[in-house]
């Protein structure tokens, strides 16, 4: 995950019990990478629950085994009554878990799919955590929501995820009228795991604006600093609320701020919306550190370009769904990666011997992970060059893009007055 995306931030991790029996409940945007982010991310070992389909898929199905899924048999996926069956022998197991003091996780959208907007949630995790806390071997089951909010989610390097751990959901009193009322009681509990999931993600119409809510907020911020997750995802959330209270007189203007801000968006990088003013210290850096670091960054380029190369073509011939590009270029990358190293450590003892091939081994993990950092100087230096030649020659881009974000921050401000009635 720490290599995939660019930037991974975790908040509220002290709330997770240290022991226990415990459910946690996620968003599901991003097909398996939302498990990978929370498996890497929670200090308790988790058990995923996924839909039986994906134990088929040959390129998800390892990683499945691999992280100890449960399947989950729908409806629409099974002969006629075999689901049931099925299914009751899951609950079993997963309420058999959580009596020994284990972990669940399960996304209680029941599928994954790429907006921005939170789907009506199925009873089967209320069902598990009220039935593990009646009967006989009955056990208290903390439930604890996650929010997953994605920037770019299938971009490598580019996109960065933020983990939003909130506070347990109230359950105790269910667990009583749960034994009158069964059927209230999962509805309750159901609707109170989503208002959780609510109040820690960003609910937008779709992934464009979710994206353009993010530079909206660097341009609010306007101090060349990155905030934190919480203090993002709540800005953004509130800027949708006021968004929905607007007048109709206004939506206008407002389209018209839309676009101003995807062309902004398109014209500055995001190093150099977070940079400007402030980045020609850094520009002399990275060009120092760019020319020092270019044979260890050719090393790694070298070793790792096949396979990169391999991937990028294998996915793309596959064309698989927006929200699960991300599963298909970890899973393939996962099987070409380590069979372009041990094809190029092969030809290199041929070739040339078997110090060869300790060296290989020896640059491999540093040279591919600097070459990373490289690749990423390399470009912000270009995009300063860039901003250097139209200055040097007499153009404006660096005045026009400081003076489209000066407009875009005021008409964000005065939209903010007309909301707060």
């Amino acid at each position: 995950m720490a290599i995939f995306y660019r930037r991974v931030e975790i908040h509220g991790l002290e709330r997770v019990p240290p022991r226990g029996p415990l459910v946690i409940a996620a968003n599901h945007h991003n097909a398996l990478v939302d498990a990978l982010l929370l498996l890497a991310m929670i200090p308790r070992r988790l058990t995923p629950l996924a839909k039986a389909p994906l134990f088929k898929n040959p390129l998800v199905a390892p990683l499945l085994w691999l992280i100890g899924a449960i399947p989950v048999h729908r409806r629409q996926d099974a002969p006629a009554g075999d689901a049931g069956d099925r299914n009751a022998q899951m609950f079993a197991a997963a309420s058999a878990a959580l009596r020994r003091g284990d972990v669940i996780l399960i996304f209680p959208e029941g599928v994954s799919q790429p907006e921005p907007l939170l789907q009506p949630l199925r009873t089967g995790l209320a069902r598990m955590t009220l039935d593990t806390a009646a009967g006989p071997s009955a056990a208290a089951v903390a439930v604890l929501p996650v929010g997953l909010v994605f920037h770019r989610p299938a971009d490598f390097r580019t996109g960065s995820a933020v983990v939003m751990i909130g506070q347990p959901v109230i359950t105790a009193d269910l667990a009583d009228s749960g034994r009158h009322d069964p059927t209230e009681a999962v509805r309750e509990l159901t609707d109170r795991v989503a208002t959780a999931l609510r109040a820690l993600i960003v609910e937008a119409r779709d992934s464009e604006t979710l994206r353009l809510l993010e530079v909206a907020h660097e341009v609010w911020q306007d101090d060349g600093e990155e905030a934190a997750g919480p203090a993002r995802v709540a800005w953004m959330r509130e800027a949708v609320r006021r968004l929905h209270t607007l007048s109709p007189s206004l939506q206008d203007r407002v389209e018209r701020v839309r676009q101003e801000f995807a062309r902004y968006d398109k014209d500055a990088g995001a190093d150099d919306r977070r940079r400007q003013g402030a980045g020609r210290r850094q520009a002399l850096r990275d060009g120092v550190l760019v020319v020092l670091g270019l044979p260890l960054a050719l090393a790694g380029i070298v070793i790792h370009g096949l396979p990169y190369r391999a991937t990028v073509r294998t996915v793309r011939a596959l064309k698989p769904e927006a929200d699960v590009s991300a599963t298909y270029q970890l899973s393939v990358g996962l099987v070409l990666f380590p069979l372009a190293w041990l094809i190029e450590a092969s030809v290199l003892g041929r070739m040339v011997g078997a110090w060869a091939v300790w060296l290989f081994v020896a640059l491999l993990v540093p040279a591919g992970f600097y070459a990373l950092s490289w690749r990423d100087r390399l470009r912000r230096l270009v995009r300063e060059g860039r901003v250097w030649v139209t200055v040097l020659t007499g153009g404006e881009h660096d005045e026009g893009l400081a003076a489209r974000r000066q407009w875009l921050r005021e008409e964000l401000v005065a939209l903010a007055r007309l909301t707060r009635t």
